[in-house]
C-alpha cells in the first residue's frame, strides 16, 4: 500500500470503540494503518492513512513466486485438497452409507458432527507443533495418519465402529489447515497474497469436486462408497510422502536463525503462548465467532445439497453428482477472483459484498427445477459463498499474532468448525421432519426451504460480524520470529520487545513484528527473575 502522509486517529481499543471505528472505516477507501512508537519511547502509538495499491495483472503476480515458492504453495494446496476430499467422501455419500448401515441420513450425519467436534483439538496439537518445530514433520505425520484412518473406515463392520473411527479421523483432520496455509502464504510475496489466498482456499472446493467425480464414477450402489474412500486414502498418504522430500519452510528457518540457532525451549514457548493469550484473547474470541459463521455458511449450503437434489428435486445420482461438480467449479472461480480482488477492494468489503449477494441468490438457488437450472444457480451461489471464503486464509493470517500463524488460524477455524459441527444434523433433522411437494406431486423432505432460510440468516450474520471487526491488510507477518523466541530469559541473546543485544530487528507492534506488548514482556521478565531468586 502507498503511504499518503496523512495522520489518522489511532487504532481504537476496546470492543465497542473498535466496532464503531471498523464500521466507519468500511466506507472509507483508504486503509487506517498503525504506526508504533519508537522503541523505548513513552509516546503513544499513532496511525496514518494508506492507499491500497491498484490491482496488478494476476499473471505478473504469479510470476513473482520462485520455483521453490510454488513447490511450497502446491504442497499446501494439495494437503488442503486431500483434507477436503476425505471429508466430503462421506458427506456426499450419506444416502449410500445410510443404506449400507441400515440407518437414517440424520444418524449418518452424526459422523460429520463428531469429525467437526474433534478437529479443534487436532488444530491445537498440530498447530502448536508447527509453530514450535516447523511446518514439515507435523504435516507429514498428519497426512499419513489421515490416509490410514480412511482405510480403517472401510473396514468398519458396525455403525459404532464407523462413528469411532470418524471421530478419530476428525482429530487428525484438524491439524491440516493451519500448517497448510501458514506454509503456503508465508512463502508468497506480499502483493500476491490476496490472489494466492483465493486460490489456496479453493483446495477445499477442488477436494469436493474430486470426491464428487469419484462418486459419479463408482455409481450409486450401496457398497461403492468404499472405492471413494480408497482413493482418498491414497491421495492423503501420497501428499504426506511428497512433503517428506521438501525442506522446512525458508521463512521459518530464517526467522529461527534471526533469534537463535536452535528451537525455543518448551518453557519459553509456553510463556510466550500464555502472554499472547492474555493480550490477544479478544481477537481470539472474534475470530472464533467469525469462523463459526463461516463454517455454518459452507456446511449448510453444501453438505446436504446433493441429498436435496436426490430427494426434493428427484434427480438420479449421475445428474445430481454433475450438478454438484459444476456448483463447486463456481466455488473455485469465485474464491480465486474475490480473493484476488480483496488485495485492492479490502478484505472486509469483499467478504461483506459476497455474503450479501449470496443471500439475494437464495430463491433462485432452491426454487428452480432440473439439472441445468440447478447447476447454473448452484454455480453462482457457491461463487459468492466460496468467494467470501477465498479471503479467509490471508485475513486470518493477518489478524493472527505473527509468531502463531500456524496455530492461531487453525485453532480459531477449527473451534468455529466445532461449534458449527451439528449443522448437517440440524439441516437433516429439520428437513426430514417437514415436507413439501415435489414437481411430480410426491411428498418430499423439505431440504430446500431449510437450507434457504438457514443460509440467509448466516449470510447476514457474516456481513454484520465482518463489518464490525478489524482488518490488517498488507501486514508483513513473515518477518516475525517463531513462537518462544520473542521473550527474554531463555538464553540471554534476545531482549524484550523482539530486540537483539547489540542491534535491532523489526520493532514489536509493527507490520511484521510481534504483537506482544513490551510492558507485559517486562512484567514477564520480572516475574521470572523473582521466581529464580526465590529458588
Amino acid at each position: 500500500m502507498e503511504p499518503l502522509g496523512k495522520p489518522a486517529a489511532p487504532i481504537a481499543k476496546g470492543i465497542l470503540p473498535t466496532a464503531r471505528q471498523s464500521l466507519r472505516d468500511l466506507f472509507i477507501w483508504n486503509q487506517r494503518v498503525a504506526v508504533p512508537a519508537p522503541h523505548g519511547s513513552n509516546a503513544p502509538d499513532t496511525a496514518e492513512w494508506m492507499r491500497p495499491a491498484p490491482l496488478r495483472n494476476p499473471i505478473s503476480l504469479l510470476a513473482q513466486l520462485s520455483a521453490r515458492d510454488w513447490l511450497f504453495f502446491i504442497v499446501g494446496f494439495a494437503a488442503w485438497t486431500a483434507d477436503a476430499f476425505d471429508f466430503h467422501s462421506l458427506s456426499i455419500q450419506q444416502t449410500k452409507l445410510a443404506e449400507y448401515y441400515g440407518r437414517t441420513k440424520t444418524e449418518i450425519s452424526t459422523a460429520i458432527t463428531l469429525t467437526l467436534l474433534l478437529r479443534s483439538l487436532g488444530a491445537a496439537v498440530f498447530g502448536m507443533a508447527g509453530d514450535r518445530w516447523g511446518r514439515k514433520w507435523p504435516m507429514v505425520v498428519n497426512m499419513i495418519i489421515l490416509g490410514v484412518l480412511q482405510i480403517a473406515t472401510i473396514y468398519c463392520v458396525t455403525f459404532g465402529q464407523f462413528l469411532g473411527v470418524r471421530a478419530l479421523f476428525g482429530l487428525f483432520m484438524g491439524g491440516v489447515y493451519g500448517n497448510a496455509i501458514a506454509m503456503a502464504l508465508e512463502n508468497s510475496p506480499v502483493d500476491a497474497r490476496g490472489l494466492m489466498s483465493g486460490i489456496l482456499q479453493q483446495g477445499y472446493s477442488v477436494g469436493y469436486v474430486c470426491a464428487a467425480c469419484a462418486n459419479l464414477g463408482v455409481g450409486g450402489e450401496a457398497e461403492s462408497w468404499k472405492i471413494v474412500f480408497w482413493v482418498g486414502a491414497g491421495i492423503s498418504i501420497a501428499v504426506g510422502l511428497v512433503r517428506c522430500l521438501f525442506p522446512e519452510s525458508r521463512q521459518f528457518l530464517e526467522a529461527r536463525r534471526e533469534g537463535k540457532k536452535k528451537a525455543a525451549s518448551a518453557s519459553a514457548f509456553w510463556r510466550e503462548t500464555k502472554l499472547m493469550l492474555r493480550q490477544e484473547w479478544k481477537m481470539c474470541v472474534y475470530c472464533v465467532i467469525l469462523m463459526t459463521w463461516f463454517n455454518y455458511y459452507s456446511h449448510t449450503s453444501q453438505d446436504s445439497y446433493t441429498t436435496f437434489m436426490l430427494t426434493q428435486k428427484e434427480l438420479p445420482n449421475a445428474p445430481a453428482s454433475r450438478a454438484s461438480i459444476i456448483m463447486k467449479v463456481g466455488a473455485c472461480v469465485g474464491g480465486t477472483i474475490i480473493g484476488y480482488a480483496s488485495q485492492w477492494f479490502g478484505r472486509r468489503r469483499a467478504i461483506v459484498a459476497a455474503a450479501l449477494v449470496s443471500a439475494c441468490l437464495i430463491p433462485a438457488w432452491i426454487l428452480v427445477e432440473g439439472e441445468r437450472a440447478l447447476s447454473a444457480t448452484g454455480f453462482f451461489m457457491q461463487f459468492f459463498v466460496q468467494g467470501a471464503w477465498g479471503v479467509i486464509p490471508i485475513h486470518l493470517n493477518e489478524l493472527s499474532p505473527p509468531a502463531f500463524r500456524s496455530s492461531f488460524p487453525g485453532i480459531t477455524y477449527q473451534l468455529g468448525n466445532m461449534i458449527s459441527s451439528p449443522s448437517a444434523q440440524i439441516v437433516n433433522a429439520i428437513a426430514e421432519s417437514h415436507f413439501v411437494k415435489s414437481r411430480t406431486g410426491k411428498k418430499a423432505e423439505a431440504y430446500g426451504p431449510t437450507m434457504g432460510i438457514a443460509t440467509a440468516i448466516i449470510a447476514i450474520g457474516i456481513a454484520v460480524t465482518t463489518a464490525l471487526g478489524p482488518e490488517k491488510r498488507g501486514r508483513e507477518f513473515e518477518k516475525a520470529r517463531p513462537a518462544g523466541m520473542n521473550l527474554a530469559g531463555s538464553d540471554g541473546d534476545v531482549e524484550s520487545g523482539g530486540r537483539e543485544k547489540g542491534g535491532s530487528i523489526e520493532g514489536q507492534g509493527g507490520p511484521g513484528g510481534s504483537d506482544i506488548d513490551e510492558k507485559k514482556v517486562e512484567e514477564a521478565r520480572g516475574v521470572e527473575l523473582v521466581e529464580k531468586t526465590s529458588r
